[in-house]
């Protein structure tokens, strides 16, 4: 099974920014080791009051190249310059 297929991981919360709800690409992605959560991140903004929980439902059908990431280990950040561009990994 790949990841986030399962029912239980596609009603889980994430942060994402209001930027990307309004169609910026998502260009970092986070699988935080403190708690296990994810962030979608465009990089446009770092203002907390611009930050939204989200189904990762929600950020699929956003962009579903994201699921490219989602083996992301705990720790680690993913980031690129462009929607379509290739992944780099490396721990936070």
């Amino acid at each position: 099974m790949k990841p986030f297929q399962a029912e239980e991981e596609m009603n889980l919360g994430v942060i994402t920014t209001s930027a990307v709800l309004a169609g910026a690409p998502i260009l970092l992605v986070s699988h935080d080791a403190d708690d296990g959560g994810w962030q979608f991140l465009c990089g446009t903004t770092s203002d907390p009051a611009d930050g939204r929980v989200v189904h990762v439902r929600e950020i699929l059908t956003t962009d579903p190249t994201v699921v490219e990431v989602a083996d992301l280990p705990l720790g680690w950040v993913a980031f690129r310059g462009a929607i379509g561009a290739e992944w780099t990994r490396e721990p936070a």
